[in-house]
């Protein structure tokens, strides 16, 4: 993948997710500074797992790009989340785009690192989920990722049809892109009809 596609897919992401840690804020009614620290968190704490699992150097060290887009979400959220009347859907939606950018920029990384097939997959989850569940539990909320809607399934939906479609030659703009939507699709199923995988019952059959 070009470098520059990267670059601007994950500063995508970023802003995605840093909006979604500012809503989270808002309605928690943090202050400016509780704003900064939760999109900043949200923002580049998937990519930070990715990068120290991997053993690179962390992006956003080296690049202030992302700091300054996740400060400056915060900011401008800070000042008119109010005016949105139904943050949770916005924070829903945001959070879903996110999702799936970061799924594949992640398996995209680590693929360029070296990584196998299966494992850069992974590495696409772990970049798509983790920002999102730090946030979730700084902020005392019940973790999308715990919920019983499909979530971390559509980010390995992204990541796994990426690394696929790459595998066998697709040009990786175009496998980004059947990726990220593929896997928009099924956590948009899940937001909107409920979708969810079988879930474990220890009363009889082992699923309902």
């Amino acid at each position: 993948m070009f470098p520059e596609f990267v670059t601007f897919l994950d500063l995508i992401g970023v802003a995605v997710f840093a909006a979604t840690g500012s809503l989270v804020a808002s309605r928690k009614q943090m202050d400016l500074i509780g704003f900064g620290i939760i999109a900043t968190l949200t923002g580049i704490g998937g990519g930070t797992a990715r990068d120290l699992i991997l053993d690179r150097s962390v992006f956003w060290i080296a690049d202030q790009r992302y700091l300054l887009v996740c400060l400056g979400i915060a900011a401008a959220l800070f000042f008119f989340a109010h005016r949105v009347h139904k943050r949770y859907i916005l924070l829903l939606w945001c959070d879903a785009i996110g999702l799936c950018a970061f799924a594949v920029l992640g398996a995209e990384i680590a693929r360029s690192a070296g990584a196998a097939p299966l494992p850069a997959i992974v590495m696409g989850v772990i970049t798509a989920t983790f920002g999102g569940l730090a946030r979730d539990l700084v902020a005392n909320e019940i973790p999308l990722l715990l919920k019983q809607e499909i979530y971390a399934t559509a980010a390995l939906t992204s990541a796994g049809l990426y690394i696929g479609l790459v595998e066998v030659v697709t040009s990786p703009a175009i496998a980004a892109g059947i990726g990220i939507s593929a896997g928009f699709a099924l956590r948009a199923g899940a937001i909107l009809f409920g979708w969810s995988l079988p879930r474990y019952s220890r009363a009889g059959k082992t699923y309902k």
